[in-house]
């Protein structure tokens, strides 16, 4: 059986093709119930390698590639469907970078696998195997601007909350409460209901409290027992 599976996969590179697959979809069922059975025993106990790409790669078609993307959210199948994807060769290649970058079903480092197995697979094409190294590079770079604009997201939102957070500071002053533009005071005073929980208030109580915290946060106007 090993000679046979070697041979396969030979055969189709040197004609350049992928392994020949079934053309109609599966259900998630079913195709979870394929994806298992590729499993073999090696020194971790059952898991998956290349004799499991070259089942996958009959058993399944690019039909499948969908559903195969949907159990990516599967614990139990997700490695198997990264070889199930893998096995679809250059099919599989934009779809998979697409839902990547969408941050959809799976992330980048998922993707990174499936790409990686595409381009040490045989049974594709060397121009598929290239091209899959080339989108594992593209989806790498994705990877990292993500990575940067989060970064520069969270300092930014950290910067905010300080000045916030300082300007509270000067609501308890006086005479720096008035350097305060009213756009300064709304965000205090947003950022005050959503800590005491009246964002949005639901008894009459709590709708004169928020009232009163936005007339004296935010309009400047002393309390009434402060007034008389």
């Amino acid at each position: 059986m090993l000679l046979q599976y070697r041979s396969a996969a030979l055969v189709c590179a040197l004609l350049g093709v992928a392994l020949t697959a079934p053309a109609a979809s599966r259900s998630r069922a079913e195709l979870g119930r394929i994806i298992l059975r590729s499993r073999h025993l090696g020194a971790h106990g059952m898991g998956y390698n290349d004799h499991s790409l070259i089942e996958l790669s009959q058993a399944v078609g690019p039909d499948d590639i969908p559903s195969l993307i949907s159990l990516m959210d599967n614990q139990v199948l997700r490695v198997g469907a990264q070889f199930a994807l893998a096995s679809q060769c250059g099919a599989a290649i934009e779809p998979v970078r697409e839902t990547a970058a969408q941050n959809q079903k799976f992330s980048m480092l998922d993707a990174d696998d499936i790409l990686d197995l595409i381009a040490g697979f045989e049974g594709c094409t060397e121009e598929m195997r290239t091209q899959a190294r080339e989108t594992r590079t593209e989806v790498d770079s994705i990877r990292r601007n993500q990575q940067s604009k989060r970064a520069a997201e969270v300092q930014e939102k950290a910067a905010d909350d300080a000045r916030i957070q300082k300007n509270a500071l000067k609501m308890n002053d006086p005479g720096q409460r008035k350097t305060l533009t009213r756009a300064e005071r709304l965000e205090v005073f947003r950022r005050s209901v959503k800590a005491v929980g009246l964002e949005h208030p639901q008894t009459p109580a709590q709708k004169a409290l928020a009232d009163r915290m936005y007339r004296t946060m935010v309009l400047d106007e002393l309390p009434a027992s402060n007034s008389q």
